[in-house]
């Protein structure tokens, strides 16, 4: 089912036994018709997406989509039919679309099968789904909905899009999630301190901190972590104040579970930090200012009355 004699379309289905995870778009537009291959069009994030969440070790293009495979990485449609838009589809398109996902279940034995889009799996069963992981299985895959990635969709922002991709790949990559720890570090004039990482595709502001090692208590890891990241070395260590886990591919784990402890310390200057990162203190003011405010510290600043 790897070739174009397998895929009644002009975009052949990539496709081989027990791989980790199927991408099931909605159907081929006009690009990728004419390249004979899935999510073609130069402005559909796809490609881009998967490399930025590490489903893939390296950026491939549309016309090396067979060596997906080597990844663990298939690709199908729910349906067939070339047209201009999804919106030009007829439910007639989708008949035994539903069928077909089953078989590739059944017989190929995909570990997850992701809808790339939430019409692609209406589509093929009927019902319009939430994002993210859905409570049906086909036999032993497990069913996963993403945004679509078309530049039709454009009310959807990339970093919308690649958290889920995230979810997915920290999911489907079957690994560990890994215990961290996090210092929310607050001055007295009710300031904290975040830093700004960046990397190819994206650009975000965290608190200070990192993995918990094995055998580390939380406040030694803190200790380390503070250390190296931005020279703390003296610091008051407060209580826990919340917790949250994430999916995602991170080093050699499929998750991170973060506990954030309040950290009060006399307000001071970080030393220059590594190459594309800046460390920054922050009002409750500027932190709404951020294109991506992380809204639990700014919710604990704004409600916090001993800070």
């Amino acid at each position: 089912m790897a070739g174009q004699d397998a895929t009644p379309s002009e975009v052949p289905d990539v496709l081989a036994p027990d791989l980790r995870t199927v991408f099931v778009g909605i159907n081929p537009g006009r690009v990728s018709a004419a390249a004979r291959a899935h999510f073609a069009n130069p402005r559909n994030d796809f490609w881009r997406l998967l490399h930025a969440a590490k489903l893939t070790s390296r950026l491939y293009e549309p016309h090396e989509q067979f060596a997906l495979l080597e990844e663990g990485i298939g690709v199908t449609n729910a349906a067939y039919r070339t047209t201009p838009g999804s919106g030009d589809l007829r439910r007639a398109d989708f008949a035994g679309s539903a069928e077909r996902l089953e078989h590739i279940a059944r017989e190929l034995r995909p570990r997850w099968l992701a809808f790339v889009g939430k019409e692609a799996y209406r589509g093929a069963f009927g019902v319009r789904p939430e994002l993210g992981l859905q409570q049906e299985r086909l036999g032993g895959t497990q069913l996963f909905v993403l945004p679509s990635t078309s530049p039709a969709n454009a009310a959807v922002p990339w970093k919308e899009r690649l958290c889920w991709f995230h979810e997915l790949a920290g999911r489907a990559s079957g690994l560990s999630t890994r215990e961290g720890v996090r210092a929310v570090v607050v001055a007295p004039d009710r300031r904290t301190l975040l830093i700004r990482y960046v990397n190819e595709y994206e650009t975000w502001w965290l608190p200070p901190g990192g993995g918990v090692d094995p055998g580390e208590s939380d406040r030694e890891a803190l200790e380390r972590e503070l250390e190296e990241e931005i020279g703390l070395t003296d610091f008051e260590l407060g209580p826990l104040l919340f917790e949250r886990a994430h999916h995602l591919r991170i080093e050699e784990f499929g998750g991170q579970r973060n506990r954030y402890y309040l950290v009060r310390v006399p307000r001071f200057e970080v030393e220059e930090l590594g190459e594309g990162s800046e460390a920054r203190w922050f009002t409750v003011d500027e932190l709404r200012e951020l294109p991506d405010p992380p809204r639990d510290i700014e919710e604990l600043l704004s409600s916090a009355s001993d800070w």
